[in-house]
């Protein structure tokens, strides 16, 4: 606003500001500044002013003692006096607190519009529209200094705040005199951790440093992502998950329960971020293989949104961890003293299908259709039946059907490098017919009709699956659950897993059952006899369900099989040579995807964009790797993993449509790679 147009707007209102206001010209270096002073001191009991210098004609400044409603008023007509910016000061503890106010009030938010990351995060603290190097200021809905400032861990820096930030913050005598670098911080506490004999002292310890110094926690990750993953994901989140009420400190989501039934939007406004692009949220049914964990399942939601931001680039504030909590029939939890949630029998039915109908719509009243919603351990029942209900109406990814199956894909592509032939030559058997064993099954069907022509039923016949039950065939068909009918084929029955082994000759073995110690030494032995490279992958998680373990699988193959597991496991020594476990781990994939859809501003999720997905991560193996038996690139370079991922999946998005930010950026991978969060400290003003 001009100032012309400034003084025609008060003008306008020339019969109320006598009463209010005395008003004042003075010139201070060459600038004209108006004083506006409250005359009516003595009627409203408060003092009330603020200066507007010419040249600045955007801002005005103002001071005011009380908490008279009359103060608000008068604020209010002064933000429609200078609508663009407003910085109040007012006395508290430590100094001033400043109240930044933006052009746009999104239900108490700030949010401008014109500063956005690619891909529609809003860029909430002009960090985007900056350079690393320029200097920001640390505010949400008010400027931290002080005390809230150490205690605001979005931009807490710890003893890392200069000389300069100390005396512009308040910070003075609340810190040690000490100034320290990131990179020095970052050395202490990876000391601090290896001191840490027990794996869940080390999440703990990881889980406390998130809610001090958001920064630090990503930094501390991202550089030492091989080492810390097991710690704050599988397999150490398992046995956080089943001693999560005894840990419990600080929420970290939302938890949303039956007690909300009907009140589930209020309760996502109840969650002081607007810009949310990411929701991770779980029933807590069917956790790793740990079965039924209830509300205690949240630390799955947490732990894969950390590495949305850590491992694809995701601000932290547009991931939102949620869990639904419909009851337990977990017995020992219903008797823990300690349990934090609701405690009674789960609801099944309707009644559960209204309350997720509800959340569903929700979410998509609340944060538009472009939020990406990733169900994660529901149980099988529920898991299909809402990607099938939900994934033409909303941005719906299960990371136990389809990111699973997209990284066992990339493994498998990878391997055919080893194993020679066409992925239609293979032969393959599933321990495990659940959502992971029959999504990376129909996933191998898709790709394999890609690039063969043929149908995707056709390619079915090449892929056999074993149950509890045990081989499933067409005598069975009819006591089937709807997502095995497809995979029953014409065989005789088959109870054991060595004799199915034997019988269908597969050349890639891969368990998913969630049961640990079922490749026995018999089956190994046998797909070694059957294939001079048997490719072996033991998927279930955490480590302690695993299949089998790679040095069982190295030793009964005579050091020839190709392994790949779920959880890592040490390298491993035989006959001389020194063999490193693959890790199929879906943190390969669904942090990259996840970019991949936020840039693209994807409205849905397509089978084609995890193809794209699957063969990204593929092409992302060298020959350095597979000269030590990997099928997967090392997680030290993760975040350049994830941005070819993005890329790839963004170009399929546009290529089939459903992108919504257009035009398509011209180099779709420095693209990705320019819209990745980055936790180095900021400078602040």
């Amino acid at each position: 606003m001009t100032f012309i147009a400034f003084v025609n707007r008060v003008l306008s209102w020339k019969r109320l500001l006598p009463l209010l206001f005395d008003i004042e010209k003075k010139v201070v270096n060459g600038t004209n500044l108006f004083d506006f002073q409250l005359s009516s001191n003595k009627l409203f009991g408060f003092s009330f002013a603020f200066t507007l210098p010419i040249k600045q004609s955007r801002f005005c400044f103002l001071k005011h003692k009380g908490k008279s409603f009359f103060s608000w008023l008068c604020f209010t007509v002064l933000l429609f006096f200078s609508p663009s910016y407003c910085d109040l000061q007012r006395p508290v503890l430590g100094g001033e607190e400043r109240i930044l106010h933006s052009t746009m009030l999104n239900g108490g938010d700030i949010v401008d519009n014109k500063c956005a990351v690619a891909g529609g995060v809003e860029d909430m603290y002009g960090e985007d529209s900056a350079s690393r190097d320029q200097p920001v200021t640390p505010w949400t809905v008010s400027v931290a200094s002080g005390y809230s400032l150490m205690r605001d861990p979005r931009h807490n820096k710890g003893l890392a705040f200069t000389e300069k930030e100390r005396d512009a913050h308040y910070l003075r005598g609340l810190l040690p005199p000490a100034v320290l670098s990131q990179e020095l911080q970052e050395r202490k506490l990876m000391n601090n951790l290896r001191q840490y004999k027990v794996p869940l002292q080390r999440y703990m310890a990881m889980m406390d440093l998130q809610e001090r110094n958001e920064r630090l926690f990503y930094k501390l990750l991202i550089d030492n992502v091989e080492e810390l993953l097991p710690v704050v994901y599988t397999p150490t989140v398992g046995e956080a998950c089943q001693k999560y009420g005894s840990i419990f400190r600080r929420p970290q989501g939302l938890y949303i329960s039956l007690k909300e039934k009907g009140k589930i939007l209020e309760v996502l406004k109840n969650w002081p971020e607007r810009s949310v692009q990411v929701i991770v949220v779980t029933d807590g049914e069917r956790i790793l293989g740990l079965g039924d964990l209830g509300c205690q399942g949240m630390g799955i939601p947490v732990g894969k949104l950390s590495l949305y931001t850590a491992l694809g680039g995701v601000r932290p504030s547009a991931c939102l961890p949620i869990t639904i909590d419909v009851g337990t029939n977990n017995e020992k939890l219903l008797n823990d003293e300690f349990y934090i949630g609701l405690r009674q029998r789960r609801a099944t039915g309707q009644e559960y299908a209204e309350l997720l109908h509800e959340f569903m719509s929700a979410v998509k009243q609340n944060y538009g259709e472009k939020v990406l919603i990733q169900f994660e351990d529901f149980a099988n029942h529920n898991a299909f039946e809402l990607l099938a209900r939900y994934s033409s109406s909303h941005l719906v990814f299960n990371d136990d059907i389809q990111g699973t199956a997209s990284v066992v894909l990339a493994g498998v592509l990878a391997a055919l490098r080893l194993l020679g032939g066409t992925l239609a030559d293979h032969r393959f058997l599933f321990l495990g017919a659940g959502e992971a064993g029959t999504g990376i099954a129909e996933l191998i069907a898709l790709e394999m009709s890609k690039q063969t022509g043929n149908s995707v039923e056709e390619n079915r016949k090449k892929i056999w699956l074993v149950d509890s039950k045990g081989l499933i065939v067409d005598s069975r068909k009819e006591s089937l659950q709807h997502f095995k009918k497809p995979w029953a084929h014409d065989h005789e029955p088959v109870k054991e897993l060595v004799d199915a082994v034997k019988a269908i000759k597969p050349t890639i073995l891969i368990g998913t059952s969630g049961v640990g110690k079922q490749f026995t030494k018999e089956v190994i032995e046998a797909m070694a006899s059957i294939n001079e490279k048997p490719l072996i992958m033991a998927l279930s998680n955490p480590t302690s369900q695993a299949e089998c373990t790679a040095e069982e699988a190295y030793t009964w193959s005579e050091g020839r099989a190709i392994f790949a597991s779920g959880s890592p496991f040490d390298p491993f020594e035989y006959d001389g040579k020194v063999f490193v476990p693959g890790q199929a781990n879906n943190a390969y994939i669904f942090p990259g995807f996840g970019l991949g859809v936020i840039i693209s501003g994807a409205i849905r999720v397509h089978d084609d964009m995890l193809l794209a997905a699957s063969e990204a991560l593929a092409s992302q193996v060298t020959e350095e790797h597979y000269e030590k038996g990997l099928i997967y690139p090392p997680f030290s370079s993760i975040r350049k993993i994830s941005a070819n991922i993005a890329a790839k999946v963004a170009s399929k998005a546009y290529e089939l449509g459903l992108a919504s930010h257009l035009p398509q950026p011209k180099d779709l991978i420095k693209y990705a790679e320019s819209c990745m969060y980055s936790p180095v400290y900021r400078t602040y003003r």
